[in-house]
């Protein structure tokens, strides 16, 4: 019995062991990690797929479907040449496999490389040779439109057709075949076949009336939706397409209920439809609400918390919006879309310490973070620190070279800064795919005009404007024209701008430019007028008026523009400046002090309206009052020239504080090297300190580059000639001074020092 038991023992161990080492082989663990990747891949787990296909072909690294899966998840992760290389591996380990023949080839007709996509076509032509499918000739199709084969691409996928009449991938490329051949009719006569080839399905309906939609034919379009919808009331897009056709057609009640149907259909990506509806309608109370009901089923959702977050901001609900942040911070420190949108508040707000606090956790746990870099060149720009905001914009688009608005940014600022071909470089630069964006374009075209390359120019407004003609490529066309002489054809390409955008300054001011260089300045005033009636809401439209206004020596009427600006938008702090200036011509200080005392209630920050409160305490003779103004300007906006002038000049002059006024002095200069008055500033605080030399020589600056002689500058000048012991032109300097105006304080100060040297 014993010997039995022994041998049973070891029948069973034995069994143990074989079906172990079964399990434990190369093909049994490629087998499991196969079958494993493949699930994460459908459920679009792509990392864990990717480990799981690496681990399967870590047991057998020879098997082609290892490779070809693997080449899938890391296609689809984005990693596409790395995807590219497995799948090509998988073809050559096993020729016959027709579907990773037809990825592969796929992914090279997708290339940018006309030459890799007419590598995959060759490919395509083999399979096609073989296995025509459906698939095979759309595939051949796309690489035919590429290489600008468009009456091939017909012939591939009318035998797409032909074979499997129901093939709406087909029929869809057909018909854009069709609208790139500029045959319109033909292509809706494709998309009405298809819908007539699989009568029960709603996906052909649903593609005919996006193409009616395009078309702009709207009726045809809801009713293609309708149709969709009938076939299949779960056919959610058609079901969106149809409600915002509604919504743009002013049936609103209709759209709205279709717009809740959606956010109740349980579709995850529809869920705030409804709320979105109620936002663009101008029902933000209700939107807020709908969010907030959206964000308490579920408060793991990033993307709804970003949109409560952006719904309170719009409703000046600010500290609900962080109430909401600061908790999710509460529960994840390192939440870094938290971390940027509190940044983002904070930044609005005038909280720039706790902004880049933030922003620094946020690049801190994501180096690369394009958005914490593009919300500090905002931070750096409200700080006036230009060289930083065009660093963080730089640092931008090397993190993600596809952020085409932070590329934009740049080259504007480059172009402002003078460095035409840095900004050139850079748009040249852009990612393929958007080297024909219009934006692009247009940008480009800007910093030629400034860069005064009008023949390139040309070029790119005409190479733009055959596309669209949008109010940018308008304008520049109208500006090349009038530069070239053609004032009559720029003039119409304003007024063509002002029809496409009726509140577009640029235009309107364009516009008045075109008579003001022919000396026509009233009929141009009288133009500006009749646009800016036009648009009574457009608070930029009035207070440009305004500005033309005062230009012209209307202060009545340019005050009523302001005002008008004030009453479009009261938020509107660039009129209240306007009227300021106005207010201190006249001089109502008063009225001055008032508004920009309210303007300092709404943004106590405001480093514009503490140097013009510094101005009007000047002008009442409170000095000590006016300085305080100035370094607070400074303190708000360390890049204000203006205030750092003005700071200076009273540290010197009144304050006795030659040394503290320098780098002031200097940093203004440098910021502003052609202002005159600056450079006169500067030689004062030399002055001051007793460095004569250098006194005389940024006087001369301000002197030669004054278009109008000034007494102070004269006086001062005159003052600095005399004490580095050049009397004769100390004296020259003072009669110069006392022809421009005998009566000024400096005048009987500067005559003292000029007579000591007799």
């Amino acid at each position: 019995m014993k010997t039995r038991i022994g041998v049973l023992i070891l029948i069973v161990g034995l069994g143990a062991a074989a079906f172990t080492g079964c399990a434990r082989s190369p093909q049994a663990k490629r087998d499991r990690h196969l079958a494993a990747g493949k699930k994460f891949l459908k459920d679009k787990n792509y990392r864990r797929a990717i480990l799981e296909f690496q681990n399967a072909l870590q047991a057998m690294p020879g098997d082609a479907e290892g490779h070809y899966e693997l080449g899938l998840a890391l296609t689809e992760s984005g990693d596409v040449q790395h995807g590219f290389n497995n799948i090509r591996r998988a073809v050559e380990i096993n020729p016959n496999n027709q579907e990773a023949q037809l990825t592969l080839a796929r992914i090279m007709a997708s290339a940018r490389d006309l030459e890799v996509v007419r590598e995959g076509q060759n490919e395509l032509k083999k399979l096609a040779n073989t296995s025509a499918t459906p698939d095979v000739l759309n595939a051949l199709a796309l690489t035919q439109f590429k290489l600008g084969e468009v009456g091939d691409a017909v012939d591939s996928l009318q035998a797409a057709l032909k074979n499997s009449p129901r093939e709406l991938g087909s029929s869809i490329m057909l018909a854009l075949a069709k609208l790139t051949a500029k045959d319109p009719a033909g292509a809706e006569e494709v998309l009405k076949r298809a819908c007539e080839s699989a009568p029960g399905s709603a996906d052909p309906h649903t593609v005919l009336g996006e193409f009616y939609l395009a078309r702009r034919r709207r009726p045809e379009a809801e009713a293609e939706f309708q149709k969709a919808l009938q076939i299949d009331p779960k056919k959610y897009p058609a079901l969106l397409e149809l409600a915002q056709v509604q919504n743009a057609s002013g049936e609103k009640q209709q759209a709205e209920e279709n717009f809740r149907r959606l956010a109740n259909s349980g579709e995850k990506s529809y869920k705030p439809m409804y709320a979105l509806f109620l936002f663009n309608n101008g029902r933000q109370s209700e939107a807020v609400t709908e969010l907030e009901r959206l964000f308490k089923e579920d408060s793991s959702d990033r993307l709804t918390r970003t949109r409560l977050v952006l719904a309170y901001r719009a409703v000046h609900r600010d500290a609900d919006a962080e109430r909401i942040l600061a908790q999710a911070l509460k529960s994840n420190p390192h939440d870094t879309d938290a971390l940027t949108q509190r940044a983002t508040l904070f930044q609005a707000s005038g909280k720039y310490t706790e902004a880049e606090k933030d922003l620094n956790e946020v690049l801190h746990v994501q180096p690369n973070s394009a958005d914490a870099h593009y919300i500090l060149s905002k931070l750096r720009k409200a700080q006036g620190q230009a060289l930083s905001e065009r660093q963080e914009l730089s640092e931008t688009v090397t993190a993600d070279p596809n952020f085409l608005r932070a590329r934009i940014e740049l080259a504007e600022e480059l172009t402002a800064a003078g460095d035409y071909k840095s900004a050139l470089d850079l748009l040249n630069q852009a990612p393929p795919d958007q080297r024909q964006n219009l934006l692009l374009v247009a940008e480009r075209n800007w910093v030629l005009w400034a860069a005064e390359d009008m023949a390139e120019m040309r070029k790119g407004v005409d190479q733009g404007l055959a596309r669209a003609r949008i109010p940018d490529l308008l304008i520049q066309d109208g500006l090349w024209k009038v530069q070239a002489g053609n004032v009559p054809a720029g003039r119409l390409a304003f007024v063509e701008a002002l029809k496409a955008a009726p509140d577009d300054v640029r235009a309107m001011e364009a516009l008045y430019r075109s008579y003001a260089v022919k000396k026509e300045t009233a009929v141009g005033l009288e133009k500006v007028k009749e646009y800016a009636s036009r648009q009574p809401k457009s608070a930029l439209m009035q207070e440009h008026l305004g500005m033309l206004l005062l230009e012209n020596g209307d202060r009545i009427h340019a005050r009523v523009a302001f005002n008008a600006a004030k009453a479009a938008d009261p938020t509107f702090v660039n009129a209240d400046f306007s009227l300021v200036q106005i207010d201190i011509s006249e001089r109502k200080l008063g009225d001055a002090r008032d508004r920009l005392q309210k303007i300092l209630a709404a943004d106590k920050r405001s480093s514009m309206a503490h140097l013009w409160l510094g101005i009007v305490d000047q002008m009442t003779d409170d000095r000590a009052s006016a300085l305080e103004e100035f370094r607070k300007s400074v303190e708000a906006n360390a890049q204000n020239a203006q205030a750092l002038n003005n700071l200076a000049y009273l540290l010197a002059d009144y304050a006795n504080k030659p040394d503290e006024a320098l780098p002031y002095a200097e940093k203004a200069r440098e910021l502003s090297p052609s202002r005159a008055d600056y450079a006169d500033t500067l030689g004062w605080v030399f002055y001051r300190k007793g460095i004569y030399t250098s006194a005389v020589k940024q006087m001369e600056a301000a002197a030669a580059s004054q278009k109008q002689p000034d007494a102070v500058t004269e006086y001062h000048l005159a003052m600095a000639y005399a004490k580095a012991g050049d009397g004769q032109k100390g004296r020259e300097a003072l009669q110069a001074a006392l022809k421009l105006n005998p009566k000024l304080p400096e005048a009987q100060i500067a005559a003292g020092i000029v007579g000591e040297l007799k």
